[in-house]
């Protein structure tokens, strides 16, 4: 059991996995620019309040802080180099949103052929259920698995 969870990883999302921008704007996207323009500090600037940690995360020492300006946590970071260099080969993901970042990072690691990829579904969450729902049928198509929290742990224990 020991070597399975020196082999595995959590991902939470847009909470652990920082999302931090240019106060300027410069590397957001397009859809978002407007957030950015006119001397307004951007909701995720660097230093914001958008830019911080969820109340009760915490970086702690030998944690390593990844932050992402995109959707996906592997797109334009060192994310998969880091996980790589750990042995990690299986992701347990939490987070939100499920239609945005916790969908493209589920595609992206699926894609980089990370051997277990599983999103816990009642620890991931999106603007209304019917868009969590719809977006977790498509990546348990793609053969993520989909546990509840509790699901996880039984069969993890």
């Amino acid at each position: 059991m020991g070597d399975k969870w020196k082999q595995t990883a959590l991902l939470v999302i847009d909470m652990q996995v920082v999302r931090e921008h240019d106060p300027l704007g410069r590397d957001v996207e397009l859809f978002r620019r407007h957030l950015y323009s006119s001397g307004k500090v951007g909701p995720t600037s660097k230093g914001s309040k958008g830019a911080e940690l969820v109340d009760g995360l915490v970086i702690k020492e030998g944690d390593y802080k990844i932050v992402k300006t995109r959707f996906s946590a592997f797109f334009n970071t060192h994310l998969h180099s880091f996980l790589q260099t750990e042995g990690i080969k299986s992701l347990v993901i939490v987070g939100v949103q499920t239609p945005n970042c916790i969908r493209q990072t589920v595609f992206d690691a699926v894609a980089l052929d990370y051997e277990n990829v599983s999103v816990i579904v009642d620890a991931t969450a999106a603007a209304t259920p019917d868009v969590h729902v719809a977006n977790i049928f498509d990546m348990k198509n793609i053969g993520v698995r989909i546990p509840t929290l509790q699901e996880w742990h039984e069969s993890e224990a």
